[in-house]
């Protein structure tokens, strides 16, 4: 919320220095096991530094930075609405998502401003507006009628996935299921795997999606068959498979299969030991783990509950993305 002056920048950042830390620190959100201890040491300076640009270059005489520094900083807000909806600050990742609107919209750059209807639209699903986010992706998903490169295909696509949650969470199953594979299943076809905006869309992402349906309305079978048809080794970003091991280890947490959750439960502290510790869900099960499980596997609960600081510190909203 701080205007203070740029912390080590020049005055005037080049764009394409600004450009290469918002992307590096992406990477860092999206891949590193550790990657809100590395984001919280990132994203202040960054943040000044991509404002202070943004003024900067608004008064400035060259369009070209100023349209390009525009771009930097939607990509920019948009992972602070992630981190911000991560660490629990719901009300920042709607302001955060604003303003990723607003710099897409000066810069003109459609695909971005897909985006950042994209990352409005997640917002509102955090906040258990699933009304409002599946308006807004039908309106995203409406300026992109027509898609005609893959790039345009998997923006069109991740919009409709916000919808397809936002379905699910109204309980809408058939709705959920039959917009997943008339709409975002031939985008993702059309735009093959890849991580345009960030958004990690392809048909992988949509065959979580198909999990993850299954897993909300409780038909743990079917969720665990859609499950044994997806390889997520090809995705970028350690937090959709971090969602698809958390999707199955609920799944095996419904057919009360205690021995299946914690070897899951395992896998994903040993993948990104900080969601463990902000996932609800992850909590959750843990908590019911410890009420019911067996002997035999009784000191393997306590111990990671122990590590993962159960006791001590409250969970955070779970979502993709």
């Amino acid at each position: 919320m701080g205007y203070r002056a740029a912390s080590h920048a020049p005055a005037f950042p080049p764009p394409a220095i600004l450009r290469e830390r918002v992307e590096a620190a992406w990477r860092t959100w999206q891949t590193s096991q550790n990657r809100f201890t590395e984001s919280a040491r990132i994203l202040p300076d960054l943040l000044t530094d991509v404002e202070h640009a943004v003024r900067s270059y608004r008064a400035g005489t060259d369009p070209v930075a100023r349209r390009e520094t525009l771009r930097t900083a939607a990509d920019l807000y948009g992972l602070l609405r992630s981190y911000c909806r991560r660490t629990g600050r719901i009300d920042l990742s709607l302001l955060v998502a604003d303003r990723a609107l607003r710099a897409a919209e000066d810069a003109d750059d459609p695909l971005r401003i897909a985006g950042a209807q994209w990352n409005l639209g997640h917002v509102l699903l955090a906040q258990n507006e699933s009304e409002g986010a599946e308006q807004v992706a039908t309106l995203a998903a409406e300026q992109i009628q027509t898609p005609k490169t893959p790039d345009e295909h998997a923006m069109a696509g991740a919009v409709e996935l916000v919808a397809v949650t936002a379905h699910a969470r109204r309980r809408n199953w058939w709705a959920a299921r039959t917009r997943l594979e008339r709409k975002a299943l031939p985008k993702a076809k059309a735009a093959g795997e890849g991580n345009v905006g960030w958004t990690v869309f392809g048909p992988t992402n949509v065959d979580l999606h198909a999990l993850s349906i299954e897993m909300l309305a409780g038909e743990a079978v079917e969720g665990l068959r859609c499950a044994d048809r997806v390889d997520i080794s090809c995705l970028p970003s350690l937090e959709r498979q971090f969602t698809f091991l958390l999707d199955i280890a609920r799944c095996y947490d419904l057919r009360r299969e205690d021995a299946a959750v914690l070897v899951h439960l395992l896998d994903l502290e040993q993948l990104a030991p900080e969601d463990v510790a902000r996932s609800p869900l992850a909590r959750q099960m843990l908590t019911d783990l410890r009420r019911r499980v067996r002997p035999t596997y009784r000191r393997q609960v306590e111990v990671l509950i122990d590590r993962i600081g159960l006791d001590e510190a409250p969970g955070l909203p779970d979502n993709p993305a």
